[in-house]
């Protein structure tokens, strides 16, 4: 009786784990946004809320699929490694085309304020990624992923914005690496 026992136990288990992987593969993802502890001990509250606020717009209008509503978040003069606003809205339309569902993740690690007045810039140290459900295939298909990449912030016409990301243009790109132009 062990045997059949050791057999049952060994299927139930089988099943449980296909069940759940069923499960979080058919279910669609959720955003995560988390400010790590201590990662903004330099600025005061509010302007750590109003960074904080133009992602959770982003993660908004992510999952609405809404184009305008991440281009908004955008600042005119973004610049990141020639790509400028413009390029972006070319890059999330046809994201939006290709995928359903899109998902990201956004941990936090440190955001520090540069300069003053008008030229003030956050920098926003952040590791994260984009997923989404293929149109296609069906299947969540990682679309980005960062690590410790910094979003230059600028505050234009009342909101925190994304201007760009920190780094030289390099000349060439190394195979196997591509720039990160997403929030």
């Amino acid at each position: 009786m062990g045997g059949r026992e050791r057999t049952w136990d060994r299927w139930y288990g089988f099943l449980v784990g296909g069940l759940l992987m069923v499960t979080l593969a058919g279910s669609p993802a959720t955003a995560e946004m988390q400010l790590l502890p201590g990662a903004a001990a330099d600025l005061d509250q509010v302007t750590v809320d109003e960074v904080l606020a133009t992602f959770r717009q982003a993660e908004q209008a992510l999952r609405a699929g809404d184009v305008d509503g991440i281009m908004a978040l955008y600042s005119e003069q973004y610049n990141y490694h020639g790509l400028k606003k413009t390029d972006m809205r070319k890059v999330w339309t046809n994201l939006f085309d290709e995928f359903r569902e899109l998902s990201d993740t956004h941990h936090f690690s440190r955001m520090i304020r540069v300069g003053s007045g008008s030229k003030t810039i956050i920098e926003v140290t952040c590791t994260g990624s984009l997923s989404g459900l293929s149109k296609t295939g069906g299947l969540r298909v990682p679309i980005d992923s960062w690590y410790e990449e910094v979003h230059y912030m600028t505050f234009d016409d009342g909101q925190w914005r994304i201007r760009g990301n920190v780094g030289d243009s390099p000349r060439f790109m190394p195979f196997g690496t591509s720039p990160h132009p997403l929030f």
